[in-house]
């Protein structure tokens, strides 16, 4: 297995653009599904592991699928769609691949999907899913660790969430564009990567409202149409090279990214004592000489992205006085938090709630990620560490960041990748 050797307290500095959003580019193909005839066109997509997963997963059950990893574009045929399952080995490696389950039910009026993988960040239930479609007329049932979905044809109705679900607001939205009548899914998800969805199918002939807000009304309509689509920047990527300017004291210009979609990223960094200049497309940010201790709540969008919790935490660990970061997405992220005490961070994790008593310096050592953005926080406390550090299980990294250390490496960053 690969693993980075970073050899830390190196200012990065320069400019970096950001390629497109994993969250919003795995749905979106996903989404290609519902599209019966012609050729789709999907630009900005990043070339990362689980980006080749859901191009195995749409080969598998019959779709077209080239893709340029050098251009970032991704042509899908979906005409000559016939199988309505999701196998386990595919559906395990990542959770995003659950949301074929939708286009697939919409498009076959049946389905049967593996119950998802991905990472480990404690209960993440599909009950909102399987809910959702009831709602819709469907008659779902769970055999042998599969998802048995079926309906001919779904019919519109009013959907609530318990809370805001990214991936549960996607799913429900696939099924209704083709769905007989109206649907509304109230306290839906108002992430930018579901904007990105409903765009999508919008431009290709969904009739879509309210994306962005808490309450999102879909028409059915009878059939989609192939288009051309670029997928939005990443704000998660974007962030985490934020936060990487931050804990080197480094001074970095972001583009191809809405400063929209890290309002309260730019606000926190800001208190910590970051200088941030937002453009049209662009965001430039300069650490300070030491940064400031922080209170953060992760919560859905537009709140604190819990994506961006290890990293921001990484940050308060060498920061001046005491942090508070509280978790209310999932229930067990903070695993990063062990790897970071080993490091030299002073953390004490009660239930949902860590507290970071700032340390002068944290000292390279061998860490772990266990996760896509554990290992990205890791990353970022070893780029902050005095001496050199080992980070192992890079594979993880890799499921969402495209180069990560050769991105480093061109910003200045002291940062190898050994097999």
């Amino acid at each position: 297995m690969d693993r980075f050797i970073i050899t830390g307290q190196k200012k990065i500095s320069g400019s970096i653009k950001t390629d497109g959003s994993k969250n919003a580019g795995l749905p979106i193909i996903a989404g290609a599904i519902l599209i019966s005839k012609g050729e789709t066109t999907i630009e900005n997509v990043p070339p990362l592991r689980d980006i080749y997963t859901i191009k195995k997963m749409l080969e598998h059950i019959g779709a077209k699928v080239e893709y340029d990893p050098k251009a970032m574009r991704m042509k899908i045929e979906s005409t000559h769609i016939t199988e309505s399952t999701a196998p386990y080995e595919l559906m395990r490696q990542m959770r995003a691949s659950f949301l074929v389950l939708g286009p697939l039910l919409a498009r076959l009026g049946e389905a049967r999907v593996s119950l998802p993988g991905g990472c480990v960040l404690g209960a993440r239930p599909v009950d909102y899913h399987i809910n959702g479609f009831k709602a819709l007329g469907a008659q779902v049932t769970e055999e042998g660790g599969y998802v048995v979905a079926k309906a001919r044809p779904l019919k519109g109705a009013t959907i609530h969430f318990d809370r805001p679900s990214h991936t549960g607001t996607e799913n429900i939205m696939f099924g209704a564009v083709l769905a007989k009548g109206s649907t509304r899914i109230v306290n839906a998800a108002c992430d930018p990567e579901v904007v990105d969805v409903a765009n999508f199918l919008n431009q290709a002939g969904a009739r879509i409202k309210g994306a962005g807000t808490s309450t999102i009304t879909i028409e059915g309509v009878k059939a989609l149409n192939p288009l051309k689509y670029k997928v939005s920047g990443d704000r998660l990527v974007a962030g985490t090279y934020m936060c990487a300017a931050g804990i080197t004291g480094g001074s970095l210009e972001i583009t191809g990214i809405n400063p929209s979609h890290l309002t309260m990223v730019s606000r926190k960094l800001y208190e910590m004592g970051c200088e941030i200049t937002e453009g049209k497309n662009s965001i430039k940010i300069k650490g300070p000489k030491q940064l400031k201790a922080i209170k953060i709540v992760t919560f859905p969008f537009p709140g604190f992205p819990t994506d961006l919790q290890a990293c921001i935490m990484a940050l308060a660990a060498v920061a001046e006085g005491t942090s508070n970061i509280k978790e209310t997405v999932f229930e067990d992220r903070f695993g990063h938090t062990m790897e970071l005490r080993r490091l030299g961070a002073d953390i004490i994790v009660t239930s949902d709630e860590a507290i970071v008593k700032g340390v002068a310096k944290l000292k390279g050592t061998s860490v772990m990620a266990s996760d896509i953005r554990a290992g990205a926080g890791l990353v970022l406390a070893c780029l902050g560490a005095e001496g050199t550090s080992e980070v192992l299980r890079v594979y993880h990294i890799d499921r969402g960041y495209n180069n990560l250390d050769e991105k480093l490496q061109s910003l200045g960053a002291d940062i190898k990748r050994v097999d």
